[in-house]
């Protein structure tokens, strides 16, 4: 993989210069496959569809990748080569941990503005890491922990510096990239002139926090409700039924989050749940529609949170924070798991409008509890629309916090993983 993969060349290259040609050409290919990928998803983009768009043949393209999985394990490296690449630019040109994290989080709104303008290639969203095989998976997962890991070390040179609030650094980090990995879902809705003052407006979020108390904010208490399965009498058919699909609608969301779509085999989780392939395709027809269950399961116990009475109670602010408490608390507990999105682009394109219109609806219950904070003065003046996107996007990140840190404590964990929303990165009065 070569280090200028995603770097755009100046000038026009030399048409005598087979070397550059070809590697504009193979820029062109990943740059276009990205484009795809992240609308269409891998399982529904063909190379004859990349190929197609390119003006070239099928034939052509496999003197640049030998099938699909190369095609996506290419476009990862790439996207991830870009990022390091960025952030030692950034490093070479910022000292404090503070102008550098914030240069990181614009320059990402940056990056997709110029793929959009034309003066720069697409970049893969990371989305189906879980579903690379052997070292594909291994060298895209280092590189990606290496990314991780430089992002990490700003928050804490910044503790260290007084530059940034005391946090707990790798739940302030990983909560960070969750809400910038979420920005493709929804910055196609932004007009394009706008996008560098939204990209302000959500770093000023991220920096500031949208707590309008100069003090940090304490999260209040809450108690979580455990429901206990009970085993339904034997002539109650239809509940029975309803607590099997419940389980295989859960087992095939742990499934899909860590093996993603590709990598999930219904044999496998038939076998996980003790039950035969005859009972386990009774109640499931096919992956997808699996899938398309595992999302609306998790649909249904996200809307249950959201109108939960003890939500009506207390400041905008409040709600908001009890709120994402309750989500990471089913998503890291036995309560859940709740499906991860980025599998998302695996259903079919009328099937994702219907879960995306579902999940709008939801999150657009963050922004009504923000409006009320700022009608209560919990919440200081922001964009709501914003920051409803950003705490989403955390939110779809939270469910593997326990493969990035120890969590003892599920609530504590969430309250450290929230903090950054609530009282920014910037350093707060304590009087």
């Amino acid at each position: 993989m070569k280090a200028d993969t995603l770097s755009a060349n100046s000038g026009s290259p030399s048409p005598f210069n087979r070397s550059i040609q070809h590697d504009a050409k193979r820029i062109a290919i990943l740059s276009q496959a990205a484009r795809l990928f992240n609308y269409k998803g891998s399982r529904a983009t063909t190379l004859h569809d990349i190929a197609d768009s390119l003006g070239l043949t099928k034939t052509s393209l496999y003197y640049y990748v030998k099938n699909k999985e190369d095609l996506i394990y290419q476009c990862y490296m790439a996207a991830l080569e870009l990022h390091h690449r960025n952030l030692d630019e950034i490093e070479r040109r910022h000292a404090g941990a503070m102008d550098r994290a914030s240069n990181y989080f614009l320059q990402h709104f940056e990056n997709w503005l110029a793929a959009q303008e034309g003066r720069a290639p697409h970049i893969a969203a990371l989305l189906e890491i879980a579903a690379l095989k052997g070292n594909h998976r291994k060298h895209v997962e280092a590189s990606y922990i290496r990314l991780f890991q430089r992002l990490r070390e700003y928050i804490r040179q910044g503790i260290t510096e007084g530059s940034i609030r005391a946090c707990e650094p790798t739940s302030t980090m990983r909560a960070i990239v969750g809400s910038v990995d979420w920005t493709f879902s929804w910055l196609h809705s932004i007009p394009r002139e706008k996008v560098r003052t939204i990209a302000n407006e959500a770093l000023d979020i991220i920096t500031n926090g949208i707590c309008a108390n100069e003090a940090p904010y304490s999260p209040a208490k809450i108690f979580h409700e455990s429901k206990e399965s009970t085993c339904p009498e034997d002539f109650n058919r239809e509940e029975k039924n309803r607590l099997k699909q419940e389980a295989f609608f859960k087992t095939g969301t742990r499934f899909f989050n860590t093996q993603g779509f590709a990598g999930t085999s219904l044999d496998e989780i038939a076998e996980h749940l003790h039950v035969s392939k005859g009972a386990f395709y009774y109640h499931i027809k096919n992956k997808e529609d699996l899938l398309f269950c595992c999302y609306n399961l998790s649909l249904d116990i996200i809307e249950g949170i959201h109108t939960q009475p003890p939500q009506f109670t207390g400041t905008g602010l409040e709600k908001v924070e009890l709120t994402c408490r309750r989500v990471f608390y089913v998503q890291n507990s036995d309560a859940g798991p709740l499906i991860r999105y980025n599998t998302i682009t695996a259903l079919p394109m009328e099937r994702r409008r219907q879960i995306l219109k579902r999940t709008d609806k939801n999150n657009e219950n963050f922004g009504a509890f923000l409006n009320d904070g700022i009608k209560d003065g919990s919440v200081r003046p922001i964009n709501t629309l914003i920051a409803q996107h950003l705490i989403t996007g955390a939110i779809n990140a939270a469910m593997d916090i326990k493969r990035w840190r120890k969590v003892d404590n599920v609530d504590e964990a969430a309250i450290d993983y929230f903090d950054v929303f609530f009282n920014g990165l910037r350093p707060r009065k304590t009087s």
